[in-house]
């Protein structure tokens, strides 16, 4: 090899490094991710129009927000109050939208009032228990792709600029940047494994997981927007609801996607307040209580293990006919003649057709009586239960006839293809 092919060489690798390490900063640079406004607990009403006309469009302005304040404390079902005594409840104007001209003044405004001032009117109606840590995941469909944080979209922007204190749902907001926009896609939402999942909620310290859907459609360029939105809750990506909107033109839709914000977090809010959201407890055994079908498998598993221990116990001990010595325990010693045992089989299910294929080998290995799927997990270990007449040992030898590679552990085993 002559230098200069060696020269050649080394610059190509060099080069292959530079783009490999350009490649990796790319996905997760540019512009990405949106950071959620802070929290308030404070009371706050939106989509409060005025129209108001005055000497200037600066007083215009002052009238407008004092007939905001008015509006808004009347649609709290607040009390008869002098508009001084509103205004002193109010901690912040919010302006949605306005247009200020020479004499007059156009918006759609917001008025924040304290809580601690204005409960004394209204009372405390913050003391809802508020629901687990929530991980919230919204996914945008459009133009054939779904997207969450790969790219700063309008429909994550109004999610991270809802004022999410006043709800009783408690929202985790990721910000979607650097490596959570790697971590968190759409592909995410369809996965069943509770691994996966568990990993990713012990990242952001949420217990379960909330799927707002958004799937617009441009009729055509510069007109209306359709949109048809969906909420979903938890690894199995449950239905919770569904409503369209219409957006009269692209310059429209971020109106449209904060209202559908809204409507969402009263679709959650009324599914917490019925029972339907909480936390899943196959995500977090230790947290959650067990289904009862599943803790009662649990209870036969370990009442048998506990009879297996006592019956090797006694014949541990001596006899005597043995005249003081100590008999070998059998190995692997069959149930009583005509009985059957349960035990746990756990197997790898990379999809649902191998995770039905695998129930029926099993089913039909012989002295099998029975089968029971104790978790699902589709892309993951799922488990089943298998009553067999026989002990674990001949069980293990009876699915290696099938075609299975067997794990023996002291109460289970682990088969895979």
């Amino acid at each position: 090899m002559t230098r200069r092919t060696r020269v050649a060489l080394a610059a190509s690798g060099l080069a292959l490094a530079g783009t490999a390490g350009w490649l990796a900063h790319a996905q997760v640079g540019g512009e990405r991710g949106i950071a959620p406004v802070a929290a308030s607990r404070d009371i706050q009403v939106s989509g409060i129009e005025v129209d108001v006309q005055a000497d200037t469009g600066l007083e215009a302005r002052e009238e407008a927000w004092l007939e905001a304040q008015v509006k808004a404390w009347e649609r709290l079902d607040g009390p008869d109050l002098p508009e001084s005594r509103i205004a002193g409840l109010v901690s912040a104007i919010v302006i949605e939208r306005e247009r200020l001209g020479p004499k007059r003044y156009v918006a759609t405004l917001g008025v924040v009032f304290d809580r601690q001032r204005a409960s004394a009117f209204l009372g405390d109606g913050g003391s809802a228990a508020r629901s687990a840590p929530m991980l919230l995941l919204p996914v945008t469909f459009s133009a054939g792709t779904q997207l969450m944080y790969e790219q700063r979209k309008d429909w994550q922007r109004a999610w991270a600029e809802f004022q999410s204190g006043q709800s009783r749902v408690n929202y985790v907001r990721p910000q979607g940047s650097g490596g959570e926009s790697l971590l968190l896609t759409f592909g995410q939402t369809t996965r069943r494994s509770r691994v996966w999942w568990s990993n990713i909620l012990d990242e952001f310290g949420a217990a379960d997981v909330l799927i707002p859907i958004a799937k617009l459609r441009y009729t055509y360029p510069g007109g209306p927007v359709e949109g048809t939105f969906t909420a979903r809750h938890g690894p199995d990506s449950e239905f919770l609801g569904s409503f369209t909107m219409r957006a009269e033109s692209p310059d429209q839709l971020p109106a449209m996607l904060e209202r559908a914000v809204r409507r969402f977090d009263a679709v959650f809010q009324t599914a917490l307040a019925e029972g339907t959201i909480r936390p899943d407890p196959t995500l977090n055994v230790q947290t959650g209580d067990l289904n009862p079908a599943i803790q009662r498998l649990v209870d036969l598993g370990r009442s048998l293990r506990v009879q297996d221990e006592r019956q090797e116990e006694v014949a541990l001990e001596p006899t005597e006919a043995s005249d003081g010595a100590i008999s070998a325990a059998p190995i692997n010693r069959p149930p009583p003649e005509g009985s059957v045992a349960l035990y746990t089989v756990q197997f790898q299910s990379p999809d649902a057709a191998a995770f039905g294929a695998i129930l029926a080998d099993v089913r039909e290995t012989p002295g099998v009586r029975s089968t029971g799927v104790r978790s699902t997990a589709i892309g993951g270990t799922s488990i089943m239960t298998v009553s067999y007449s026989g002990s674990i040992g001949g069980l293990a030898e009876a699915l290696r006839a099938q075609g299975f590679t067997v794990q023996q552990g002291a109460t289970a085993l682990l088969i895979s293809r």
